[in-house]
C-alpha cells in the first residue's frame, strides 16, 4: 500500500495541476478552438454548412412573411454573398449591452438572437443563437450590410472580432441584410473551396420548400467546371413547392397511382404546419426497390430523419390499413410502415415552434410532439385522398401488398438459410436424398404421389438422384395469397429440399442439385401438374429457369411389344409412327397404356425416364421477347375468362384420341 502512495506522489510531482491550468474561453474563442462542436468538423461538408447557416436566417425571414427574395452569389476567391429583402438585423443599442449595437451582439456572442421566443419568429430554423456568430468566428473576412428604416449600415469583422465600427453609409430605398464572407484558411486550410454544384443544389432545395420565395443564384463563370450541370445565373422559384420537387426527383418515371399524394395543412391549435409530396414509382422486372425520402423542419434539412418522418410513415400505414379494412382486404393486417413507405419517394417539410434537434448541425429532429402533429394531420388527408381516388387506392394497396409478400418471402428464405447447418435433420420426411453432396453431380425428381415416388426411389441412382414425392396437384401460386403460399406444406417441402430460397431471395448458387426435374404422368393430369410446378418456378424461383436448372422428364405413355420386340412411345403420335415403322406389317402387336408412373415397374421407369444415357429431358427456358408474365397470368391467373378465351382460340387444333 505504501508503494502505491509513493508512486502516486511521484506522478503528481512531475505533472502539477493548479488554477493556472484552467482556461476560460471568451466570446467566440470556443468556436475557433473546437469548430467541430459547432459545424461538425473542418471538412468540405462543414465548409458548406457555413453557407447553410446564413441562408437559413434569410429563409426564416421569408417563411415568416417578411421577405420574398434572396440572392446568393459565389465570387472568385472563395467568397460568398447572401442577401435578403427582409426586415434587416436591428442596429440600435442592445438593452443589456448599451455600448454595443444589437447587430454586433448577434455577430460576436454565442446564444444571442431573436429566435428564443415566438415574438420575432413564430417558426424558425435557427434556435440555438450560434449560427451567424459561428460563421463570423470561422471567417477571416466578413462584411455585413443592413438596410433598415431607409438607412444603410455597414460593419466589417475578422475571425469573430469587429474591424470597424458600425458605420452609417447613407440612405437607401431597399431593405434587408447582406452577409459577405470568406472562410478562414487557418481553420479550413487553403485548398478547400466552395463547390458551385453543391451550393446550387442547396439553394434549389430551399426554393422548393417555400413557394413564395425567389432565390436568385449567380456564380463567377470562371468557377464553373465543364461537367457542372448548372447555370451561372438562375432564378429559382417553384409555385407548386414540394410537388415540383417531387416531379424533379421522379423525372419521367411512371408511378403506381394516377397522381402523387401532395398536400399541406395547418396543425391543430395553430401549432405549425406541414407540406408533403409522396409517390410510389412502378417497380421494374418485379423487383421491389428502395425508396427515397427527404425531410425538413423549418427549412432545415434532416438527412437522418427524426420524429416528423416517423409520424408521416405511421400516417400512411394507418390510412392504408384502414382503407383495406373498409374494402374487406384482411391481408392488410400484415402491412408494416416499411412495406408502405420503403419503396416510395417522399418529401416532407414541417414548421413547428421551438423544435429540438440532435446536435448543433441539426441533422435529426427530436421533437416528440412533431410525430403526433404530422401523423394526425397527414392521415386525415390521406384518408380523404384514398376515398376520393378508389382506382388509385386499389392499385396502391396491391403495390404495397406485393412488397409485404416479398418481405415475408425474404424472411422465410433467411429462416431456411439459418437451418441449412442442420438441413439433414430438417429436410422433408418423404424426400429420398442422394448420398453425394456436390450439387453439380446431383439431381432431384419431383413426382406426384407416393406410388410414383416409390417406383422412382427404386429406379434411381442413389448416389446422384434424389426423389421428392408431392401430394396431388400443388397450389396454383399465380393467384394464391401469401398466407396460402406459406401454409402449403408441399411448397414448403419443395423450398426446403431445394434450399435456394423463394421470391427475390432465390439464389441459384445455394441450390442443392444441378438439375430439378419435373417428372409427371404422360397424360392430361400429369401435364396439369407440370404446368402448376412450372408456374411455381416462374413466379417464385425464376432465376432457376434463367440459369437452366429446371427440366421436364419425358416418360412414355405406351409400351408396344410383339414377341421379343418391345419399345416405348411417349404419346399417341409416336405410337402411330412406331406401328407404321418399327412394327410395319406386324400383327397382334400388344399395346399397353400406362395409367401413371406408379404403374410402371422400377426397371421400366429407370430404362425409359431416369437412366442418364437412355432418357430424354427437356430443359425449360424462356424465349427472349416473349411477354411470358402476361401469358402465365392469362392461363393461370384469377380471371377464368382469359383461360376460356384461350381454349376457344385453340379448340380447332385439338384432335380426338381414342384411349
Amino acid at each position: 500500500m505504501s508503494d502505491l502512495f509513493s508512486q502516486s506522489s511521484f506522478s503528481l510531482s512531475h505533472g502539477e495541476y493548479s488554477a493556472k491550468d484552467i482556461q476560460v474561453l471568451e466570446g467566440l474563442e470556443p468556436v475557433r478552438k473546437r469548430p467541430g462542436m459547432y459545424i461538425g468538423g473542418t471538412d468540405e461538408k462543414a465548409l458548406h454548412h457555413l453557407v447553410a447557416e446564413v441562408l437559413d436566417n434569410a429563409m426564416d425571414e421569408a417563411v415568416s412573411g417578411y421577405a420574398n427574395r434572396i440572392e446568393v452569389h459565389l465570387e472568385a476567391g472563395n467568397v460568398i454573398l447572401i442577401r435578403d429583402n427582409g426586415r434587416g438585423i436591428p442596429t440600435d443599442p442592445h438593452p443589456k449591452f448599451p455600448h454595443l449595437s444589437a447587430l454586433e451582439v448577434i455577430l460576436t456572442t454565442l446564444h444571442s438572437g431573436g429566435k428564443f421566443n415566438n415574438t420575432a419568429y413564430v417558426t424558425s430554423g435557427g434556435l440555438h443563437g450560434v449560427g451567424i456568430s459561428v460563421v463570423n468566428a470561422l471567417s477571416d473576412r466578413l462584411e455585413v450590410e443592413v438596410a433598415r428604416s431607409r438607412t444603410l449600415w455597414r460593419q466589417t469583422y475578422a475571425q469573430g472580432r469587429p474591424t470597424s465600427t458600425l458605420l452609417q453609409e447613407g440612405t437607401t430605398n431597399r431593405r434587408g441584410t447582406t452577409i459577405r464572407f470568406h472562410p478562414d484558411p487557418e481553420i479550413f486550410g487553403s485548398t478547400l473551396q466552395f463547390h458551385p454544384l453543391t451550393l446550387y443544389q442547396m439553394i434549389r432545395a430551399k426554393a422548393y420548400l417555400f413557394k413564395g420565395v425567389e432565390i436568385h443564384w449567380s456564380c463567377d463563370s470562371s468557377l464553373l467546371q465543364g461537367h457542372d450541370p448548372i447555370p451561372s445565373t438562375a432564378c429559382l422559384h417553384y409555385p407548386q413547392g414540394l410537388a415540383d420537387y417531387l416531379a424533379h426527383q421522379l423525372e419521367d418515371r411512371a408511378i403506381v397511382a394516377e397522381s402523387p399524394f401532395c398536400g399541406e395543412a395547418i396543425f391543430a391549435n395553430n401549432q405549425g404546419r406541414a407540406e408533403w409530396a409522396v409517390a410510389w414509382p412502378l417497380e421494374e422486372e418485379g423487383q421491389a426497390e428502395d425508396g427515397w425520402m427527404s425531410s425538413f423542419c423549418n427549412t432545415i434539412p434532416t438527412p437522418q430523419g427524426g420524429t416528423h418522418e416517423n409520424g408521416l410513415r405511421q400516417a400512411l400505414t394507418r390510412a392504408l390499413k384502414d382503407y383495406g379494412d373498409r374494402i374487406g382486404n384482411r391481408r392488410v393486417a400484415q402491412l408494416t410502415s416499411e412495406d408502405v413507405s420503403g419503396g416510395a419517394y417522399i418529401i416532407l417539410s414541417c414548421f413547428i415552434q421551438q423544435p429540438q434537434f440532435q446536435g448543433q448541425t441539426k441533422e435529426k429532429l427530436a421533437s416528440i410532439e412533431a410525430s403526433r402533429l404530422v401523423e394526425s394531420t397527414v392521415k386525415d388527408h390521406f384518408d380523404h385522398w384514398l376515398g376520393s381516388h378508389p382506382q388509385a387506392a386499389t392499385q396502391l394497396l396491391d403495390h404495397v401488398m406485393f412488397r409485404a409478400e416479398e418481405r415475408l418471402k425474404r424472411r422465410q428464405a433467411k429462416e431456411v438459410a439459418r437451418a441449412s447447418a442442420t438441413r439433414k435433420l430438417r429436410l422433408p420426411g418423404k424426400l429420398a436424398d442422394c448420398t453425394l453432396n456436390t450439387p453439380l453431380d446431383c439431381e432431384i425428381f419431383l413426382v406426384e404421389g407416393d406410388s410414383a415416388g416409390g417406383s422412382a426411389k427404386q429406379a434411381r441412382d442413389r448416389a446422384t438422384q434424389a426423389v421428392l414425392p408431392l401430394r396431388g396437384k400443388i397450389l396454383n401460386v399465380a393467384h394464391a395469397s401469401l398466407e396460402k403460399l406459406r401454409a402449403n406444406q408441399e411448397i414448403q417441402n419443395l423450398s426446403l429440399a431445394l434450399g435456394c430460397g423463394m421470391g427475390t431471395g432465390c439464389d441459384p448458387v445455394k441450390l442443392r442439385y444441378g438439375k430439378v426435374i419435373i417428372m409427371t404422368d404422360a397424360d392430361v393430369d400429369g401435364a396439369h401438374i407440370a404446368s402448376l410446378l412450372l408456374t411455381f418456378f416462374f413466379q417464385e424461383m425464376r432465376s432457376l429457369i434463367d440459369t437452366g436448372h429446371v427440366y421436364l422428364a419425358q416418360p412414355p405413355l405406351y409400351r408396344l411389344s410383339q414377341g421379343a420386340k418391345s419399345i416405348y412411345a411417349r404419346d399417341e403420335a409416336e405410337k402411330e409412327h412406331l406401328l407404321k415403322t418399327y412394327f410395319k406389317g406386324a400383327k397382334n402387336v400388344d399395346i399397353s397404356r400406362f395409367k401413371g408412373l406408379g404403374e410402371m415397374l422400377p426397371t421400366q421407369l429407370r430404362e425409359t425416364t431416369m437412366h442418364y444415357q437412355k432418357r430424354t429431358l427437356l430443359r425449360v427456358h424462356i424465349e427472349k421477347g416473349e411477354d411470358i408474365a402476361q401469358f402465365v397470368d392469362r392461363l393461370m391467373g384469377k380471371n377464368p375468362e382469359f383461360r376460356y378465351a384461350f381454349i376457344q382460340e385453340n379448340a380447332p387444333y385439338v384432335q380426338e384420341v381414342d384411349v
